[in-house]
């Protein structure tokens, strides 16, 4: 596959920031007293969320071709999430500590902020002790107000609701990129006994007439001691493999890693973007990576001789160290993936059409 263009408009937004943070470095005893959160995101494995070009789809497949993508969009919801956090460190400087109003320059694009605390506000059918705001202050007549960054929260224990534009944030870096959103919830509550926890949300990317684009993506991540647990699903309505009377897929995954040890065990499932299912074996097994190709390349009249041995090292599941995927189908020697085979089992992706129609919306 291509590399993907909105992977580098997020690492320019993640430099940005830590640029911007790094400058506020002497700063960061602000958060001492400081009402932000310190953390609004869950750190995955290298074994499961890394950034890397891939190649071709229709090139001799074999089992890390296959899975690094699975690794790359997993790593697009992690840096989303970063992104918020480094916003967060930057903001931090204005010590914010209660209910309070004020413009400020960017640093990044020059132009008039408005920031606003409020408290005791709802958002998404829940009560939170926070509201802040930050708008493009000679945007707030279009339709998105300027709204560049919305944070709903409470302190203890931090729960909370991210939404960020980035075009609204820096009209230097983002003016291909209008329309991109990202909502992210994350969570020290405890809730399904996880730890921490986070979902986060992606939309709006252009339409950049590319046979993977990415339309929206939605993924969750959990950690609970050394386990993080990670699922969801990136919609992609150009994509074909092999029928191309066949467009519009969904990448649904389940993935669950040891970030002592850097392994990682994950499924992956390709079903139609149109699949309107929320069952595990029809979004997974039924429309595993191998059953798809399998199909197709069948169709298409080559032998299954052929075709398993072009499909070879494609089983479910895929298993994972630091350095990425070791095998599919069957554990190799040298880990103990025993707890991370069974847990995987439990989790499953959203509903690929609720992905193809995802909305985000500033309050």
């Amino acid at each position: 596959m291509k590399k993907y263009t909105f992977l580098v408009v997020l690492g320019l937004l993640t430099l940005v920031f830590l640029i911007s943070c790094k400058k506020e470095a002497d700063q960061g005893e602000k958060f001492k007293t400081s009402i932000l959160p310190k953390n609004w995101g869950v750190d995955i494995p290298s074994s499961i969320s890394y950034y890397s070009s891939t190649k071709n789809i229709n090139d001799t497949l074999n089992g890390n071709e296959i899975y690094q993508n699975l690794r790359t969009f997993i790593n697009v919801g992690e840096k989303s999430a970063e992104i918020v956090q480094n916003i967060m460190i930057a903001i931090s400087v204005h010590d914010i500590n209660e209910a309070i109003s004020l413009t400020y320059t960017s640093n990044d694009d020059g132009r008039a902020k408005y920031l606003e605390v409020l408290e005791n506000e709802s958002f998404d059918g829940q009560n939170w002790e926070y509201e802040m705001t930050i708008s493009d202050a000679s945007s707030t007549s279009e339709a998105d107000q300027g709204k560049a960054l919305q944070i709903f929260w409470n302190t203890s224990p931090i729960k909370g609701i991210a939404i960020l534009k980035p075009y609204n944030i820096d009209r230097t870096t983002n003016l291909d990129f209008p329309d991109f959103i990202v909502k992210i919830y994350y969570s020290e509550a405890g809730e399904g006994g996880y730890d921490s926890q986070m979902t986060v949300d992606l939309k709006g990317l252009p339409n950049i007439s590319d046979r993977y684009y990415l339309n929206s993506l939605k993924m969750f991540a959990g950690k609970n001691d050394n386990i993080v647990s990670v699922y969801g699903n990136s919609d992609h309505p150009n994509a074909y493999f092999f029928d191309t009377s066949a467009v519009g897929f969904n990448w649904a995954f389940s993935a669950s890693s040891n970030n002592v040890l850097d392994i990682a065990v994950a499924e992956v499932g390709l079903p139609r973007n149109t699949l309107n299912s929320t069952n595990r074996d029809e979004i997974l097994v039924t429309n595993s990576i191998y059953n798809v190709f399998n199909n197709q390349i069948l169709s298409l009249g080559y032998s299954q001789e052929d075709t398993d041995n072009y499909l070879f090292n494609t089983s479910a599941p895929g298993y994972f160290n630091s350095n990425g995927f070791i095998q599919g189908g069957t554990a190799p020697n040298g880990y103990d993936f025993t707890v991370l085979q069974q847990n995987v089992l439990n989790l499953t992706p959203y509903n690929p059409l609720e992905i193809n129609n995802l909305n985000i919306d500033f309050k």
